[in-house]
């Protein structure tokens, strides 16, 4: 049944959520449905799910369905509903994770980081979609609004660019990378405990996002 044999799995810092982390995938798994805000391959139209799937590929894939890919995937590792689903050229086995708490909201962020593309938003040109990316898995024991969902999303991204700014990633043409051009978050939230109706970097949930998200993403920059 399960193609990925875990490197490490995480103990459950939210009761509840397990991440795997193997050469094959990062799974982030949830006893309960967790209610999510995700660009994805597959599964960016869900409200809620128990997966996560990030899955690895070689530099050279091609695939003329990534989602059907993804959905084979899953049914190797015996997910039997509706899952988030990720696709990443990064060795899934160098997932980093980090985690924050305040104020009795605790926040993960896992991140794989691919920069073999390095891009700059607004001024790299367009390219041919890439397997290299850097995706972002944010996981909060909260009860979040779906706007704040989306002011997590805003957070995440401008900790990944601080990130990559701090370690002074440049692009080919000499210009401080943003990101990849196949970015992509996901924001997960168990819907229990204190609620949270903004997500800003200003606010407590929000600086704990922006800490665990920054973290995981410099702690995941190859070494250059």
């Amino acid at each position: 049944m399960a193609e990925i044999v875990p490197k490490a799995k995480s103990d459950p810092v939210i009761e509840g959520v397990e991440i795997d982390v193997g050469p094959a995938a990062v799974w982030l798994r949830s006893r309960a449905p967790l209610s999510v805000l995700a660009s994805a391959v597959v599964g960016g139209d869900l409200d809620a799910t128990q997966h996560v799937v990030n899955m690895h590929v070689s530099r050279d894939y091609q695939s003329d369905d990534p989602a059907a890919d993804l959905r084979a995937f899953a049914r190797r590792l015996g997910i039997p509903g509706p899952f988030v689903g990720l696709m990443t050229a990064a060795w899934t086995e160098r997932a980093t994770v980090a985690w924050e708490d305040a104020d009795g909201v605790r926040v993960g962020a896992i991140a794989t980081v691919g920069l073999s593309g390095p891009a700059a938003a607004g001024v790299s040109s367009p390219v041919v979609w890439q397997p290299s990316t850097i995706n972002l898995v944010a996981v909060l024991d909260a009860r979040l609004e779906r706007g704040a969902a989306v002011n997590g999303v805003i957070t995440a991204t401008e900790a990944k660019v601080g990130a990559l700014v701090e370690a002074g990633v440049l692009t080919a043409e000499g210009v401080q990378a943003t990101g990849t051009v196949t970015d992509a978050v996901v924001i997960a939230w168990t819907g229990r405990g204190p609620r949270v109706p903004y997500l800003g970097p200003g606010a407590v949930a929000g600086w704990c996002l922006a800490r665990a998200a920054r973290r995981a993403v410099l702690d995941g920059i190859p070494r250059r």
